[in-house]
Order: structure tokens, then C-alpha cells, then sequence
């Protein structure tokens, strides 16, 4: 085993055991709570030692870097969870199996028609699935839909016929308790799918707060850090 496939399996070890020992402390089965790899600024390299490890899900936060990565290392699920432009939805749709920063209708819309646009052209014959964030802190800086208009998005992206609505998203707010954050992300997770039944995922927790959220519900962790070290800058 290569100097960085050891590290990264011993990475991932660690997180596994972390989410285990969540899962247990909360009453839950591990299998209840996917994984995400969050590879951001690493290189498509580092992804296909993942995914000899085992991983099988990889999330990413800008377009323009993911598309390259997904062609190098198929097979996998990939996750767009990055603030996403609606000029950037045809270029997602190609490479993305989930979205899960939607948080507006015009991005539903734009992604629906990406989706049309896809199958008609026999790139793509599923329609995506997505998740809506969900805004903890009322930033807009950091996106996400305000909990209160949660519903009617909701309803704007099953009413789309290209969308898969899936669940929820959130990232805890900066400086604040994640665990009473998640409390709040679990409650409109209830509230959602007493009319969206199938809108099952919570995608919630990172590196440093993904007990928090598996004590809370999360059905989804995103590890970056954790799992492949600090990052350098962002590629261009």
C-alpha cells in the first residue's frame, strides 16, 4: 500500500469508528448514515485511492473542479453540496447524480431544464435528485432557503417533473452549538415529510460536528478534512 493510500486508509478508519461509535451511542445502525467524501481541492488522484478503499460517494463544491474529477473516476456518486449558480446547472446536471444545495426556485428551475435539456439529448435518462438547503443562521452569504419557506419549495421542486426531491441539507452556523442546530434541522425534517413522505435524507455534520448531527438524525455525513487533511488553497 502507497505511502498516501495508508494514510487515507487510516483516515478513513477513524472516521468510520467515529460514526459507529455515534451510531451506537445514538441507538442507530451504522448502515442508517452514508458517507460522503468531501475532495475539494484534492486532486482525481486521491479519489480513486478512495474508492479502492471503498468509498463510493464523493461530494464537491465547485463545478468547474468536479467535472474533470468525475470523468477521471467513474463510477462512483457524485454530490454537487457547493453554492451553486443557476448558469452552472447543464455543466452539474452532466456530472452530478445529487444536488444538494438547492435553495431557490429559479435554481429548480434551472436545474429541471438542464435535466430536459440532458435527456433530450440522451446524456441523461434519470431525473437528478436533490436535496434543499436548508438556512440555520438567516445568512444569505452562506445560502440556503429560510426554514419558513421551506414548504414551498418544496412543493415548486416536486411540481418540476426533473426533479427528485430527496431530503434536507444544512451546515451548522459559525460559532453556535451544531448540536442545537441540528435539533432545528431535525424538526423541519419532520415537518417536510409529513407531505413529502420520500424526502427522507438529512445531510448534516463534517468533520468536526458529524456526531452532533448523527445524534440528531443526519442520514448523511460530509468528512473532508477528517478524511483527506488540511487543504491548501483552491485551485483555480
Amino acid at each position: 500500500m502507497t505511502g498516501r493510500k495508508a494514510e487515507l486508509a487510516a483516515n478513513l478508519a477513524e472516521v468510520e469508528a467515529r460514526i459507529a461509535a455515534a451510531c451506537r451511542a445514538a441507538g442507530r445502525a451504522r448502515d442508517e448514515v452514508k458517507l460522503i467524501a468531501i475532495t475539494k481541492t484534492f486532486p482525481a488522484s486521491d479519489v480513486a485511492l478512495l474508492a479502492e478503499l471503498g468509498v463510493t460517494n464523493v461530494g464537491e463544491n465547485r463545478d468547474q473542479e468536479a467535472g474533470p474529477k468525475a470523468a477521471e473516476v467513474p463510477g462512483l456518486r457524485w454530490h454537487m453540496v457547493g453554492r451553486l449558480q443557476r448558469n452552472k446547472a447543464r455543466s452539474v446536471v452532466g456530472w452530478a447524480q445529487e444536488v444538494q444545495s438547492l435553495d431557490s426556485a429559479r435554481l429548480a428551475d434551472a436545474l429541471a431544464k438542464a435535466v430536459r435539456a440532458a435527456r433530450d439529448a440522451q446524456i441523461r435518462d434519470e431525473p437528478l435528485d436533490v436535496l434543499i438547503q436548508a438556512s440555520l443562521d438567516d445568512d444569505p452569504d452562506r445560502g440556503g432557503c429560510p426554514l419558513a419557506e421551506l414548504g414551498a419549495l418544496a412543493e415548486h421542486v416536486t411540481h418540476t417533473g426533473e426533479l427528485r426531491l430527496r431530503g434536507l441539507m444544512a451546515v451548522a452556523p459559525l460559532g453556535a452549538d451544531p448540536a442545537a442546530a441540528f435539533e432545528r434541522l431535525a424538526r423541519a425534517g419532520e415537518a417536510l415529510r409529513k407531505d413529502h413522505p420520500n424526502a427522507a435524507d438529512v445531510s448534516a455534520g463534517m468533520s468536526h460536528d458529524l456526531e452532533q448531527a448523527i445524534t440528531h438524525g443526519s442520514t448523511c455525513v460530509r468528512v473532508g478534512t477528517a478524511l483527506l487533511g488540511g487543504r491548501g488553497l483552491a485551485s483555480p
